[in-house]
């Protein structure tokens, strides 16, 4: 019988605030996920490249590389599952044409966003390595 559990599914948390990605990394890392975050969205299609991560969360409104440019060069090479968090909802559904798979307003509820993931997970249904490369 093997007893080893499944391996933990990587979220990259990219926010421009450093509050925001602690209390997220908290919250997600007790959820059972393996987190990882970033301030930077340039650093962030680089993790996504190399690192492979399961879902991606990113806020819209970012200095130099914005969330929308995250999201639009990611496209280029993967199909993670991105969900947005922004102030601005109104342009979350440009975030959705460009790509992402869902969004969430701030304030958020921690809990709420470990729902979404679970829910993005789970509609992907699929692994990171199965994510990169797609057929567009």
């Amino acid at each position: 019988m093997d007893d080893r559990e499944p391996p933990k599914k990587r979220v990259l948390v990219v926010d421009d605030e450093p509050g925001i990605g602690a209390v997220l990394r908290i919250k997600l890392r007790l959820s059972g996920f393996e987190v990882t975050t970033t301030t930077s969205g340039a650093e962030a299609i680089e993790l996504v490249s190399t690192h492979e991560p399961d879902v991606m969360l990113v806020d819209i409104l970012m200095p130099d590389v914005t969330g929308m440019d995250v999201i639009d060069r990611v496209r280029l090479f993967s199909k993670i599952p991105i969900i947005v968090f922004t102030a601005k909802p109104d342009i979350a559904t440009f975030a959705m044409e460009l790509g992402a798979n869902d969004y969430i307003a701030k304030p958020f509820d921690p809990e709420q966003i470990v729902k979404k993931i679970k829910a993005v997970l789970i509609e992907d249904g699929s692994s990171s390595s199965e994510n990169t490369n797609p057929t567009r």
